[in-house]
């Protein structure tokens, strides 16, 4: 889209992420349509009602019913971006969260940095309890749960398998924070206490940025991650050889 690349938005590499595009392209392009008309409209008063043709102040104002269609509509275009765009966008990224087929991470935000958990080859999660919190733990987990045998901890790192869904569940340790990847064209509140759902399918290899979108402190700018959308076959040679267990747990320190 010529208007995304004119606006410096990366690479869509989302499978649902041309939804967003096609409404951020037609807001703009009706938003400079409405600046351009209004602007000659604006000029064309400065030119119907100057000085030299009106010595005399007329308090009726211009009379014209143009206005009036021309109010209409936009009306109507307001109408047709909220009922054909954004609602079916609202439906489609805040509908059902997805069951079938997809791989659960659990993201929590930190200041300031990105802690990812994976639920290993078992698929389920282990337990994660705030008094087991350390310096080497960060999140918690409780090693002595047979599910957490196999988990899985990444800081700043997200690893994704290409054309799989991926279902997150995004919280907070402290304060809240935005958990955004514009190459997905998702953006969500990470906030303490919650569990905010958001999902996406990630369509072209790669690594792409992941940024907080939410003032979070006085390293907001330093909390970045990385988005690495890789190939199955790495992704799950990645989860088998990176299984965390009490004394083999890979998680770097969290200052």
């Amino acid at each position: 889209m010529m208007l995304i690349k004119l606006l410096g938005i990366p690479e869509d590499v989302s499978a649902d992420g041309y939804l967003v595009d096609h409404m951020l392209e037609f807001c703009h392009w009706f938003m400079l349509l409405l600046f351009v008309g209004w602007s000659c409209f604006f000029v064309y008063l400065l030119w119907r009602f100057r000085k030299s043709n009106n010595p005399v102040a007329q308090y009726h104002g211009f009379r014209s019913k143009a206005t009036t269609h021309v109010e209409i509509s936009v009306v109507l275009v307001e109408a047709v971006l909220l009922i054909g765009f954004a609602l079916p966008l609202w439906a489609k990224a805040a509908g059902r969260i997805p069951t079938d087929g997809v791989l659960p991470v659990h993201v929590t935000a930190y200041q300031f940095g990105w802690l990812f958990h994976y639920a290993g080859e078992d698929g389920k999660f282990g337990r994660r309890d705030p008094s087991l919190v350390t310096g080497s733990n960060p999140l918690g987990i409780d090693w002595s749960d047979p599910d957490s045998k196999d988990d899985v901890v990444s800081m700043n790192t997200m690893h994704v398998p290409i054309g799989q869904k991926v279902v997150v569940r995004l919280t907070s340790k402290d304060v809240i924070h935005n958990f955004a990847c514009m190459s997905l064209r998702v953006s969500r509140d990470a906030i303490p206490g919650l569990a905010n759902p958001l999902w996406f399918t990630a369509v072209k290899e790669g690594e792409y940025d992941i940024m907080c979108g939410q003032l979070c402190g006085a390293g907001h700018s330093l909390m970045k991650g990385v988005l690495s959308v890789e190939p199955v076959d790495q992704f799950n040679t990645y989860i088998k050889t990176n299984k965390a267990a009490p004394t083999e747990q890979k998680t770097a320190v969290v200052p």
